[in-house]
């Protein structure tokens, strides 16, 4: 009997060593948006949407975000930003990403996702971070859906008050060379200073 124990014993701390090697394989990839409004930290899901964070890595290694605006803030729905100056001038990009809005995971409250136009695989570098409860219409496997959906990629880890002070700010509607009226612009412009790489990947 005293055998048999020692030997479940034994087994019992092999697993119990096992987990945590298995557990910190890989350090979460985590950035920071330097916000005029204060820090937005983002855990990114490489695992879900590794086309999606592979190109928002890239954006942040070219150093593109710096000097950019969250230019469209809706109530209750989302703060975008990541593709245009305080003057509404829009910025060179890359080449399109893949939609990734079949990976699974649901546009809910303080979740990243791609900003897009009416073509599913048209996004960029633009971003939107969801601030309504009720945002599953983006989800692709919603019925009220294109079929695509908006592909998410991560979430907010930190800096939650961040999102919601840059959501209650006032907005207008202003003109946009070329492009014509675009509404819900705050007022006051919410500069994105910098978004740099905190861990889990090299800048």
């Amino acid at each position: 009997m005293l055998n048999r124990l020692s030997f479940c014993f034994a087994a019992a701390l092999a697993v119990v060593s096992w987990i945590p090697n298995s557990a910190h394989a890989e350090d979460p990839i985590l950035v920071e948006i330097d916000t005029s409004e204060g820090a937005i930290i983002l855990e990114l899901d490489k695992e879900n949407a590794p086309l999606t964070v592979a190109n928002f890595l890239e954006y942040i290694k070219k150093g593109h975000y710096a000097g950019t605006i969250f230019h469209r803030v809706i109530p209750d729905f989302m703060i975008q930003g990541g593709g245009m100056d305080a003057s509404m001038k829009e910025r060179d990009t890359l080449p399109p990403v893949r939609n990734e809005g079949a990976n699974g995971l649901k546009n809910d409250e303080y979740t990243v996702a791609m900003a897009r136009t009416g073509d599913p695989h048209s996004a960029t570098s633009q971003f939107f971070i969801n601030t309504g409860k009720n945002n599953g219409f983006l989800n692709r496997s919603d019925p009220r859906s294109d079929g695509y959906g908006y592909a998410v990629f991560g979430k907010v880890f930190d800096g939650k008050e961040v999102v919601d002070k840059i959501e209650a700010k006032q907005t207008r509607s202003v003109p946009v060379p070329g492009a014509g009226l675009m509404e819900d612009v705050p007022v006051e412009p919410i500069t994105i200073k910098g978004v740099k790489v905190m861990s889990g990947a090299a800048e």
